[in-house]
């Protein structure tokens, strides 16, 4: 949908650290979301993801001093998910700077959060993030997990993502737990169904590994690409990402 394909580096958060893992197992730290967040902004990112891995898990808020020294420290788009539960969060996490709210657990044991929080922010400030793990016993072969990924739901990932957006999400994050952290390249045929259904923008997360991977996701159906471990670790730079779309005719920043 978007015209220019955005690149957005994610940082996972666990214990003010970034942490990464593969298929949400057996983190380990990769960095200060702080200077990361500087080194992202500078090499030319067009937006931010911050997640607070444990959050939701931990039963606790967002480590919101976090959120404030990142947001001061970048003048591109933010995003912010994890133990996100009411809307008041959602203030308080725009007052120390956050453009957006990522949302999902929350979402779904209380989907009325999505329209309170649509409702009173615009639908703008509201991404529904989908942690997506193939499975037989749903009718699209998708299931949402939440939890980091540790819990499986009963929810059909495509059927969820279709009521989130009328109830006004405005943007969908969509992460494979089966690709992610594996470097193996995105699940197209996921980015595919939820372009399909999908009104809104469309950000596809898990499994990047190379440039060549992230073409392929926008041409499946990505408004933006998202990744975090290549960047972190510094196998890849934004502008290396950037200059692959273009290679492919995708119009980058």
């Amino acid at each position: 949908m978007s015209v220019v394909t955005r690149v957005i580096p994610c940082l996972d958060v666990a214990a003010g650290r970034v942490v990464k893992g593969v298929n949400f197992e057996n983190l380990r730290e990769m960095g200060d979301p702080v200077e990361l967040a500087r080194e992202y902004f500078e090499q030319g990112a067009d937006e931010l993801t911050f997640l607070d891995v444990t959050a939701t898990v931990d039963e606790r808020a967002t480590m919101y001093d976090v959120v404030r020294r990142t947001a001061e420290e970048v003048f591109i788009p933010l995003t912010v998910g994890g133990g996100v539960r009411t809307t008041d969060d959602v203030a308080r996490l725009q007052g120390v700077g956050a453009d957006k709210v990522g949302v999902n657990s929350a979402a779904i044991a209380r989907p009325d959060l999505l329209s309170e929080i649509a409702d009173r922010f615009g639908a703008q400030a509201l991404v529904l993030s989908l942690d997506v793990k193939r499975s037989s016993r749903t009718p699209s072969g998708f299931v949402v997990t939440t939890h980091g990924g540790r819990t499986e739901t009963d929810l059909d990932a495509l059927a969820w993502a279709r009521e989130a957006i009328d109830r006004g999400a405005g943007e969908l994050l969509v992460n494979s737990i089966d690709a992610d952290g594996t470097k193996q390249g995105f699940d197209l045929e996921l980015i595919r169904l939820m372009r399909e259904l999908s009104s809104v923008p469309v950000i596809a997360s898990g499994g990047a590994g190379a440039p060549e991977h992230f073409p392929p996701a926008v041409t499946a159906g990505a408004d933006a690409v998202l990744a975090a471990s290549v960047f972190h670790s510094g196998q890849l730079t934004i502008d290396d990402v950037k200059r692959a779309l273009r290679a492919e005719g995708i119009d980058a920043r």
